[in-house]
């Protein structure tokens, strides 16, 4: 079997949506624990596979390096159950060093979460320790990539819209788009159209169930109460306020403006601004 990418710019929704898919896939009767959610998912961005494969620690691989093994790390993750495996990525689709960051040869889909880049921005600043200033230029640089750590290795992000863009127009890609503000509105029919494209059995209840496991208000309560090993060592907390449109809280008018000049193609195309190119 291959891999399945669960893919997203970072604060997007991914977390959100494994939850989801760790509640329906076990059914539990109380929800799962965010602290056991790479049970059933992986990350692309792990360093030990990489040690494992070249015998060096991450810190000593250049990225060269990594660009040469990941072909083979993927193909490691793709081997490592004998039916498909879910893996998250904030990766762009780009080549590094003439390799694929995304191995085609072990991919058999995506979904592809996306979120509105003006909610996307506070996230990210609130996340990276950043100003709302210095997150939008990052999601406008090409780039713009995480950094590396004892854990994980370098991760490569490029713009927001060449992000988007790369993920869903890759040509003979199976994939599945999944807005954010849909998982927020109409979860039943969002969440759902994710299990009919993995092809999962599709009962009602369970479905109810799952996403009563995975809203917001559960995974921040469980947060708050036995924190989450995925929050970054620079913010406050993971969660923080899911919700749809908050940017108009927090992000200045000319902020806005510039924002919607540099994303206004795949903002429009998602349906986040209106005929007139205004924010909606």
């Amino acid at each position: 079997m291959g891999i399945l990418w669960l893919a997203s710019y970072p604060k997007s929704g991914n977390t959100w949506l494994r939850a989801f898919l760790a509640n329906y896939m076990t059914n539990p009767r109380e929800p799962l624990s965010i602290n056991e959610l790479d049970r059933f998912c992986t990350s692309d961005g792990l360093a030990w596979p990489y040690e494992k494969l070249s015998g060096r620690r991450a810190s000593e691989l250049t990225g060269e390096d990594i660009s040469r093994l990941r072909p083979r790390v993927h193909a490691m993750l793709a081997a490592g159950r004998p039916e498909t495996v879910i893996v998250k990525t904030h990766n762009a689709i780009e080549l590094t060093h003439g390799v694929p960051t995304i191995t085609p040869a072990v991919t058999e889909g995506a979904v592809y979460v996306i979120r509105n880049p003006l909610d996307v921005v506070s996230s990210y600043a609130w996340h990276y320790s950043l100003s709302l200033e210095d997150a939008a230029k990052a999601m406008a640089s090409p780039a713009t990539t995480i950094h590396g750590s004892e854990q994980m290795i370098v991760q490569l992000l490029g713009s927001w819209s060449r992000h988007v863009r790369g993920w869903v127009d890759a040509p003979g890609l199976t994939r599945h788009v999944v807005r954010y503000e849909d998982m927020a509105s109409r979860p039943l029919k969002a969440f759902g159209g994710v299990v009919e494209f993995l092809r999962l059995p599709k009962h009602m209840e369970r479905l109810k169930r799952a996403v009563r496991f995975s809203d917001f208000k559960e995974l921040s309560r469980q947060e708050r109460e036995a924190g989450f090993k995925e929050r970054s060592r620079t913010a406050e907390s993971f969660f923080r306020q899911g919700r749809a449109g908050a940017w108009r809280d927090s992000l200045p008018e000319a902020l806005v403006a510039s924002i919607v000049a540099e994303h206004g193609e795949m903002m429009s195309r998602f349906g986040y601004l209106d005929a007139k190119g205004n924010p909606v």
